[in-house]
């Protein structure tokens, strides 16, 4: 009898995820120094995405992403049947987190990581210097979440409202900054819904995040710092756990989500 081939065991591909980010930077940056040294002058169109596949020898996935980057930077345009044309060359340096696609789960997870080396810390000192303002805020922001998802309605908005109530409760303007920087690409659910159609992610979903707000919320007001930490420590990290399932789900179908 013929013996079943065995699968060799997944790979632990998320550096997959991240070696094709790599290989867009490359290309973006190859791509800028042609438009910024004239080689493709204002009004001059790139190359095909076929003609950019073949000359980097890269997949098409990463051309488009490079040509995402140098569209934020608002160095090029997009034009429907036309090809990408050069709209300036001297659009000054690329602006932090441009590459982050918040519909890539790879993504979600490295913003979840930076944001826990910030915001853990942010909201230790909200439970220490908040006041009974910025406390009283904070709650109105959880009602107003909890409110939306009693309506089905996204929350991704309100979720970074409530978020940015916390960064001012430190009296530290710089952590507001921090987080206006990344966007509202900082929640990072539009990895796993159809923001655009207006479909949010399952209520139960939405309500243990919910919860994790309250947690959060209630050790900043009793002024508990280290509770507050641990709250949003929680929060984030589990964010990390839920997206990191996700994307192995994504990578090898057979993973089981509960293991």
């Amino acid at each position: 009898m013929k013996t079943p081939e065995t699968k060799p065991p997944p790979s632990l591909a998320p550096t997959a995820p991240a070696r094709r980010s790599g290989l867009s930077a490359r290309v973006a940056e190859e791509l800028r120094r042609a438009i910024l040294s004239g080689v493709v002058p204002i009004g001059g169109k790139l190359p095909s995405e076929a003609a950019l596949t073949a000359s980097h020898g890269v997949s098409r996935t990463v051309v488009r992403e490079a040509i995402a980057q140098l569209r934020a930077d608002g160095l090029v345009e997009p034009r429907q049947g036309a090809g990408v044309f050069v709209t300036a060359i001297a659009a000054g340096p690329p602006k932090p987190f441009q590459s982050v696609d918040p519909m890539r789960l790879s993504s979600a997870i490295e913003l979840l990581e930076l944001r826990s080396a910030v915001e853990i810390e942010a909201a230790g000192l909200a439970a220490l210097r908040r006041s009974p303002a910025q406390d009283e805020a904070i709650f109105e922001h959880c009602a107003v979440i909890e409110r939306l998802i009693r309506d089905g309605a996204p929350t991704v908005e309100a979720d970074f409202a409530l978020h940015l109530t916390i960064a001012d409760a430190t009296n530290n303007m710089r952590f507001r900054e921090f987080l206006e920087m990344l966007g509202e690409k900082a929640i990072p659910r539009r990895a796993v819904q159809r923001s655009e159609s207006g479909e949010e992610t399952p209520s139960d979903y939405l309500r243990q995040i919910q919860a994790e707000h309250r947690a959060i919320a209630d050790a900043i007001s009793r002024q508990e710092d280290e509770a507050a930490r641990e709250a949003m420590r929680i929060h984030l990290k589990g964010g990390q756990m839920r997206y990191r399932k996700l994307l192995r789900k994504a990578l090898d179908p057979t993973y089981q989500t509960s293991c």
